[in-house]
C-alpha cells in the first residue's frame, strides 16, 4: 500500500523568498493567480531514496527542462532541505505562477510529484489612441520592458506604463493618461495586452511665481531654474523631475549664500479657464543668515596653525556660512598634509551658533598621524605601452614620502603623452603602517592612426592628405610596433596650390638615457598665387636631425641640424627686381640651438600655464651652404583659466634675422610673413609688411613683431567660440622696427597693424577646423584703402 508523506517547508522562508524576487506585484488583480508553494505528503519520509520524478500541468516548458534544473536526481536520498532549494530555484527560471511538489511511495522508494502552473506568453502588444509619439509600432514596442514571445510579468507592465507616460511628459503631455488590458487565452495560455492611451491637451506652463524670496531678485532665483515658461524660444514643458532639481538647486544656492536652514517648495496649479495652461509657484522660507565667527583650529603637530589657517579661504571669519565652502576648505587643509607625506590626515569639523554673535563658529581638529613613504609603484591597464614608459614620467620613486605636488605634476605628463585617456591613483597597504604602494591606473586610448581626407584653407586652397602615425611606436616590437613612446609620422598631401610628402620619427629617451632623437625627411612644393601670398613657384627638399634633453621639470633644450635645397621660380611677369634676384636654387646649411618652456597643464587642452620657445639659427660660415645669416624666434603664451571652462590666451612672437659675410639680404623663404589665419587675421596672407613696387607680392622681412590676446569660451565639447585682437607688423630691416613708416614709406600708427574678430574652434575626427572673421583697423601694404573684412578658414589634422 501506497502511502503520501507530507513536507513541511518553513513559512518565513518561503515568505521571503517570494516577497525578495516579486513574481507579481500585489496591486494587480491578475497577481492573485499566484498560490503559495506547497510541498505535501502523507507522513515524513526517512533515509528514502527517489524512484521517479513526474511533472504535471506544464505545457510550453519540457518535462526535461524542469527536472534539469533540479538538484535532486533519480537514485539520489530524499533531502527536505534540497528540495527546498529546488523550488527556490524552478521559481528563478521565471515560469511558473504557482509550483506544489508531493511525494509518493514509489517502488521501494519515493516519488517527487511536481505539479505546476504556468505564467501565460505574451502573444500581442498593441497600442491604441496614440497618435503624438511618431515612432513605429516595433521601434515603441523596443522601449517597453514587456516583449512579445516571453513570459507575462505583471511588474514589467507597471514599469512600462511609466515609460510610456514619461514618454510623454518630454512632449509636453504631462497630463496623458496610460493604462493597460490583459485579455487571457485559457485554452492556449496565451495572453494579449493593449495599452491605451487618452493624450489630453498639451501641457505649457504660463508664469512661474516666486514667493518669499526676502533677499534675492525673483530674476536671479529664475535664472537657476531649468524649469522656464512657455515662449517664442522655449516649450515650457513640465517635468517633474527637472522641477525637483530646480528645487535642489535654488536650496544649494540660498545655503551658499548663508541661509542654512532655508526650506523650497512648490506648488502647480492649472488656469481656472484654460487647464493645459499651469502656474508654477515657488516657495521660499529663507530663515536667518548665517555669517562665520571664529575658526579655530587643533590638534596639529608638525605643521603650524599659520601655514593651516592660510589654506582656509572659503569660511573665514565675517564670511557667509555655508558647508559647501567649509569643504572646500577641508580639501584645501587636506591637500596641504598631502603635499607633505600625511596623506592619512584626518580633519573633523564641528560647528556651533554662538549665542552672544548669532554667527557660527567652526573648530576644525586635526588628526595628523604619520608621514607615509612610497614603498612600490604599480602601473595597471596598460595593454600596449611599456611600463617603463609610465614609470619614466613620473616625479615620485620609491622610498620618498608620498608628495601631492609631485602626483598632479605625474599626472600632467602622462597625460601630455596622449597614451590614455584616463590617468589615476590608487594606493594599497605594506606590512610597514608607514609604507604604502603607489598604484597608477591608466586607460590607453588609440595612439595609431590611418587617415585620409580633404580640406580647405586661405592658405593652401583645396588639399587632400593620406596619413599614418602612431604615437606610442616601437620599431623593435615586431609585428604590432606599438608600446615603446616612440613617434612616427609618415604623410603625403597634394592640392591645387601645394603638395608634399613628410616622414618625421621621435626617440623621447635613446638607449634608455633622457635624451631625444628624431630626424624629419620632406618635400614641399607651392604653386606661384598671389592671392595666397606666393608671387612665385617653391620647392623645398631637404631634412633635419634633432637632439633634446630636459634641464629641469619644466625647462628643456633642443639643437637641431638641417639641409635643405629651396628652388625659387616662375616669378610674376611684372614682378621688380627685388624678387627676381630671389629666384634660382639654394642649398641652406644651418645648425639650431633652442630652449623651451612648458608649464602648460594639458598640451592637448590648455587651461593654465605658460609656453616659451626661442631658438637662434646660424646658418652658413663653416656649416656650407649658398646663404649666410643669424635668425632668432620667440614666443611667450601665458593662458588665464576663466569661469565656466573658458581659457584667456596672451600671445607674443618676435623675429629677427640678420645676414653676414658674403650674404647681402636675407633670402626670401627665411624671411619673416605676416598676415591671416596665424598671425593677423583680417588681412590677407603674408600681406603685412614689405611688398613689391609693381605688383603688390609680398617680400618678407628681417625683422617681426606680433601679438594675440584670444578668449575661447566652450560651448559643447567639441565645439568653442573665439574673440581675438591681433596686432603687430613685419619690417624690411631690424633697424625699421617698430618705425612709424611702413617699408613703402606710408604712415601707421606706431608702425603696427592691428585687427579684432570672433571665430569657431570645431574638433573633427580628422582634426581641428578653425573659422575667423577679423576685421583689420590699418590699410594693407600697398593698398590705398582699408578693407572691410576678411575670413580664414583653416583645417588641419590632429587636434
Amino acid at each position: 500500500m501506497k502511502m503520501r508523506r507530507s513536507i513541511l517547508v518553513s513559512f518565513a522562508v518561503l515568505f521571503l523568498f517570494i516577497s525578495s524576487h516579486s513574481i507579481f506585484a500585489e496591486e494587480n488583480p491578475q497577481s492573485q493567480e499566484s498560490k503559495d508553494v506547497v510541498v505535501t505528503s502523507e507522513s515524513s519520509p526517512v533515509a528514502k531514496n527517489v524512484t521517479a520524478i513526474e511533472v504535471q500541468g506544464n505545457k510550453s516548458i519540457s518535462t526535461n527542462v524542469i527536472v534539469s534544473k533540479m538538484k535532486t536526481r533519480i537514485g539520489s536520498l530524499y533531502q527536505e532541505n534540497i528540495i527546498s532549494d529546488d523550488l527556490k530555484r524552478l521559481y528563478l527560471l521565471g515560469f511558473f505562477s504557482d509550483i506544489k511538489i508531493d511525494t509518493q511511495d514509489y517502488k521501494d522508494g519515493l516519488k517527487i510529484i511536481l505539479v505546476v502552473v504556468e505564467r501565460p506568453i505574451i502573444e500581442k502588444i498593441s497600442f491604441a489612441g496614440i497618435s503624438r509619439i511618431t515612432l513605429k509600432e516595433d521601434k515603441l514596442k523596443q522601449q517597453l520592458k514587456s516583449k512579445e514571445t516571453q513570459y507575462l510579468d505583471y511588474p514589467s507592465l507597471t514599469e512600462d506604463v511609466r515609460t510610456l507616460k514619461s514618454m510623454y511628459e518630454k512632449m509636453g503631455y504631462s497630463q496623458a493618461d496610460v493604462t493597460y488590458k490583459v485579455e487571457l487565452v485559457a485554452e492556449t495560455n496565451k495572453a494579449k495586452i493593449n495599452f491605451n492611451v487618452v493624450e489630453g491637451q498639451k501641457v505649457r506652463i504660463k508664469d512661474i511665481i516666486i514667493k518669499g524670496n526676502n533677499s534675492f531678485a525673483a530674476g536671479r532665483i529664475l535664472k537657476l531654474l531649468k524649469t522656464k515658461r512657455a515662449w517664442f524660444f522655449n516649450a515650457g514643458v513640465l517635468k517633474d523631475e527637472v522641477l525637483t532639481e530646480d528645487l535642489e538647486r535654488v536650496k544649494s544656492f540660498y545655503q551658499r549664500e548663508g541661509f542654512t536652514d532655508v526650506a523650497v517648495s512648490s506648488e502647480v496649479n492649472p488656469d481656472a479657464k484654460q487647464p493645459h495652461l499651469l502656474y508654477i509657484t515657488i516657495k521660499i522660507t529663507e530663515g536667518k543668515k548665517y555669517l562665520v565667527g571664529s575658526v579655530v583650529v587643533q590638534g596639529y603637530k608638525d605643521i603650524t596653525e599659520k601655514a593651516i589657517l592660510s589654506r582656509l579661504s572659503e569660511c573665514v571669519t565675517g564670511k557667509v556660512f555655508s558647508s559647501e565652502a567649509m569643504k572646500r576648505d577641508i580639501i584645501s587643509v587636506q591637500g596641504l598634509y598631502f603635499d607633505r607625506g600625511y596623506i592619512s590626515a584626518q580633519v573633523q569639523e564641528s560647528t556651533i551658533v554662538n549665542p552672544d554673535t548669532g554667527r557660527v563658529d567652526i573648530t576644525y581638529s586635526i588628526t595628523e598621524n604619520q608621514i607615509v613613504y612610497v614603498d612600490k609603484i604599480k602601473v595597471r591597464g596598460n595593454i600596449k605601452t611599456k611600463d617603463v614608459v609610465i614609470r619614466r614620467e613620473m616625479r615620485l620613486h620609491p622610498g620618498e614620502r608620498f608628495d601631492g605636488e609631485k602626483l598632479r605634476r605625474s599626472k600632467e605628463r602622462l597625460t601630455n603623452l596622449g597614451f590614455f585617456e584616463e590617468v589615476s591613483y590608487d594606493t594599497e597597504d605594506t606590512q610597514e603602517p608607514n609604507k604604502k604602494n603607489l598604484v597608477v591606473d591608466v586607460k590607453e586610448s588609440k595612439t595609431g592612426a590611418f587617415s585620409f581626407g580633404g580640406g580647405y584653407s586661405t592658405v593652401d586652397q583645396l588639399v587632400g592628405f593620406v596619413e599614418v602615425e602612431q604615437k606610442n611606436f616601437d620599431w623593435r616590437n615586431w609585428p604590432y610596433f606599438t608600446g615603446a613612446g616612440q613617434n612616427l609620422k609618415v604623410r603625403a598631401s597634394i592640392g591645387n596650390l601645394s603638395n608634399g610628402f613628410e616622414l618625421s620619427f621621435t626617440e623621447p629617451w635613446m638607449f634608455d638615457y633622457p635624451v631625444s632623437f628624431g630626424f624629419d625627411l620632406y618635400r614641399r612644393v607651392h604653386d606661384r598665387d598671389t592671392e595666397t601670398g606666393y608671387g612665385y613657384d617653391e620647392k623645398v627638399t631637404g631634412g633635419d636631425l634633432r637632439l633634446g634633453k630636459e634641464i629641469s621639470e619644466y625647462l628643456r633644450g633642443d639643437i637641431m641640424y638641417r639641409l635643405d635645397e629651396i628652388d625659387l621660380s616662375n616669378p610674376s611677369d611684372d614682378n621688380d627686381k627685388s624678387l627676381t634676384d630671389e629666384m634660382g636654387k639654394n642649398l641652406i646649411s644651418s645648425i639650431s640651438p633652442g630652449l623651451t618652456y612648458d608649464s602648460r597643464d594639458n598640451v592637448f587642452d590648455t587651461r593654465k600655464g605658460n609656453y616659451l620657445t626661442a631658438r637662434f639659427d646660424f646658418a652658413g660660415g663653416p656649416l656650407g651652404g649658398d646663404k649666410n645669416f643669424t635668425k632668432f624666434e620667440g614666443r611667450a603664451s601665458h593662458y588665464f583659466p576663466m569661469p565656466k571652462g573658458a581659457v584667456l590666451e596672451v600671445r607674443g612672437r618676435l623675429g629677427l634675422a640678420q645676414p653676414y659675410g658674403s650674404t647681402d639680404n636675407i633670402p626670401i623663404y627665411e624671411r619673416f610673413f605676416a598676415g591671416g589665419a596665424y598671425t593677423i587675421r583680417g588681412y590677407e596672407e603674408r600681406k603685412v609688411g614689405p611688398v613689391s613696387v609693381n605688383d603688390h607680392d609680398p617680400l618678407g622681412g628681417a625683422s617681426m613683431v606680433v601679438g594675440n590676446i584670444e578668449y575661447t569660451y566652450p560651448l559643447f565639447s567639441f565645439l568653442k567660440v573665439a574673440a581675438f585682437y591681433d596686432v603687430g607688423n613685419v619690417w624690411e630691416k631690424v633697424g625699421d622696427i617698430f618705425s612709424n613708416k611702413d617699408a613703402n614709406g606710408v604712415e601707421n600708427s606706431g608702425g603696427l597693424k592691428s585687427s579684432v574678430g570672433l571665430g569657431l574652434r570645431i574638433k573633427t575626427p580628422i582634426g581641428p577646423i578653425m573659422l575667423d572673421y577679423g576685421i583689420p583697423f590699418d590699410k594693407e601694404s600697398g593698398e590705398s584703402d582699408k578693407k572691410s573684412g576678411q575670413f580664414h578658414f583653416s583645417a588641419s589634422h590632429g587636434f
